[in-house]
């Protein structure tokens, strides 16, 4: 292992002013669990980890009816999945908690770490484009609050800035009527990322689909949105043939590569057997 400089800030604005004087060298540490096995095995060369841990107020999972879901950068996977409130809430999201890797990976690594990755594979990232959700930054000049879906720029890239640092992650409350799935296919029950991931959320009224929103993991440089099979399911009854045909539809919107883990028409195919049925396990558990 290559020497580095340690840093422990005790609050955001010393983080921030570390990270944007350090140069690219210095990394941010919260949970560290692909930190630290890059490090090891040289595959980044860090000059500088900064540990956010004992910055206070990181630590927290928060819900309320009018702003939904909050938790910030230092919460754990575990502690997500652990969290009744989005057992009940989201389900898509808890579901995605207990795919990640394994318990003791969980039970150490942060969910906005993971995020941060930027990994198209992530699977916290799925659900949570689907549901909406935005992450909160610091900056000494000002934070911003940029939605999911447009916080990637493509493999391992964010619009992060230097000294920028994500803080938090809000999820909007859930409509009533609502049901979300997320599902994840790899070669292995555990430890494995995914070769595809789907994760839907829809908005029901009177067994009529009044919004839908399809995330797909795996099969593109970012997570992306499948906006025409959204509208395929938006209006209808949610019928096998509506659910076919938006699967289908999602096959085409994705823009998979073949690599060691699948070729990208294998992909492709389990884009559409997946959002068949995350679409029908989501309308089943709303029975």
């Amino acid at each position: 292992m290559r020497r580095f400089e340690y840093h422990e800030p005790a609050t955001l604005e010393e983080a921030s002013r570390l990270m944007g004087t350090l140069g690219q060298g210095a990394f941010l540490l919260a949970g560290g669990t692909d930190l630290f096995v890059e490090i090891r095995e040289r595959l980044r060369s860090v000059a500088h980890l900064v540990n956010i841990k004992r910055v206070p107020g990181l630590d927290r999972v928060e819900w309320s009816d009018r702003d939904g879901l909050r938790f910030g950068a230092l919460v754990t996977a575990g502690q997500l999945e652990a969290s009744a409130d989005v057992a009940a809430r989201y389900p898509n999201l808890h579901a995605a908690m207990r795919a990640l890797a394994s318990i003791q990976v969980r039970n150490r690594a942060t969910v906005i770490g993971n995020i941060c990755r930027a990994s198209p594979s992530a699977d916290s990232i799925p659900p949570l484009v689907a549901d909406g959700a935005s992450i909160e930054t610091f900056r000494p000049e000002g934070g911003r609050s940029i939605p999911l879906a447009e916080f990637f720029t493509g493999p391992g890239r964010s619009v992060l800035e230097p000294g920028e640092i994500a803080v938090a992650i809000t999820v909007p409350p859930p409509a009533p009527g609502s049901r979300r799935a997320y599902l994840k296919h790899g070669r292995r029950k555990a430890m494995e990322l995914a070769t595809v991931g789907v994760a839907v959320s829809l908005d029901t009224a009177d067994g009529i689909c009044t919004g839908a929103r399809i995330a797909l993991g795996a099969v593109g440089p970012v997570v992306l949105r499948a906006p025409q099979a959204e509208a395929i399911l938006t209006g209808s009854r949610l019928d096998a043939a509506t659910i076919e045909a938006a699967a289908r539809q999602a096959m085409q919107e994705c823009t998979p590569i073949s690599n060691v883990r699948s070729s990208a028409d294998y992909r492709r195919e389990m884009v559409g057997v997946l959002t068949r049925r995350a679409v029908t396990q989501a309308m089943e558990q709303a029975a």
